[in-house]
């Protein structure tokens, strides 16, 4: 057995950080399933509207009833409906029966709630180094978000039969709250710390970055989203492929551009599958300059509306 003062000697650096790994795992998991974890203080206008969105009898003007109670939001959402992304007609709409009713139910759930975090995010206030996590949390989704749109664009693009079923719209919002469980383990690590533990918050940082996956794909669950959010999430398929390129492939691609250019040394362990098609689409994105991918990203987010 280890003396207490060898294991903190680098070469069980590992086996110390699975062990609080596997405490915080614990921790989380029990908390999200118990409905006891310290879900993002998001609005309650879009928690009354993820309730509804849970009931077959809800319809478009249950949720426009919601979003009339946040004059703010409800503005977002009209906005959301005229942007390039999300109003493929091309036709301009002013009230917010008509946005609803053009962006379907759920979807509308998925932007107010891709928008509630995208603004916690920078909202939050906890210690200045988790501040930090999460507004580089919230860069990371956006370009990640922003790539997964240019290669389902890609797809789409090379071959509109058959790749017809991506929506942009729907990869867009997948990117954005593929982390959204990371704000929970930060608010449960400051419950940890409050109830006299103690760890250091470069090793906790690490830790999060491990147990991201496992907390977004509970909270995307107890919320009520689908399995294409929650696979993206989590980084595994949930389901059987019944397509040849599923948003978790999409997802996985654009991570693996974004690993390319940042010319992570970690990139050589990462793995992706993908046809002639992705090969075409990962060629030409990862060969664009920084300048030109950058303006991409930026012109896609603005795009978006959010």
């Amino acid at each position: 057995m280890n003396h207490l003062s060898f294991f903190w000697l680098p070469e069980n650096e590992e086996l110390l950080i699975k062990g609080i790994e596997s405490e915080f795992n614990t921790l989380v998991e029990h908390a999200i399933t118990s409905g006891k974890i310290t879900l993002p203080p998001i609005p309650e206008v879009v928690l009354k509207i993820q309730r509804l969105c849970t009931k077959d009898c809800t319809t478009v003007f249950d949720i426009a009833d919601c979003l009339f109670e946040d004059p703010g939001l409800a503005a977002i959402v009209i906005r959301v409906a005229n942007s390039v992304i999300f109003n493929r007609r091309n036709i301009t709409c002013t009230d917010i029966v008509t946005a609803v009713s053009r962006l379907g139910i759920l979807r509308v759930r998925d932007i107010v709630t891709a928008q509630a975090i995208e603004q916690l995010k920078h909202s939050v206030n906890l210690s200045r180094g988790c501040n930090q996590m999460l507004i580089n949390s919230a860069s990371t989704s956006r370009e990640l978000a922003a790539t997964m749109v240019m290669v389902a664009k890609g797809f789409k693009e090379i071959s509109p039969s058959d790749y017809e079923y991506l929506e942009t719209d729907k990869a867009l919002l997948t990117g954005l709250l593929a982390d959204i469980g990371f704000f929970c383990i930060v608010s449960e690590y400051h419950t940890y710390l409050e109830k006299g533990n103690y760890l250091d918050e470069d090793i906790a940082f690490q830790v999060f970055n491990n147990l991201c996956a496992g907390a977004s794909e509970l909270v995307l669950k107890q919320w009520g989203f689908d399995h294409d959010f929650i696979d993206v999430a989590s980084n595994n398929a949930t389901q059987i492929k019944k397509v040849n390129v599923s948003y978790l492939d999409v997802a996985r691609i654009a991570n693996h551009i974004l690993m390319f250019r940042r010319q992570d040394n970690q990139i050589d362990e990462h793995t992706v599958e993908f046809d002639v098609t992705g090969a075409d689409i990962l060629y030409k994105l990862s060969n664009l300059s920084d300048i030109e991918f950058k303006s991409k990203i930026n012109e896609l987010i603005s795009a978006s509306g959010l």
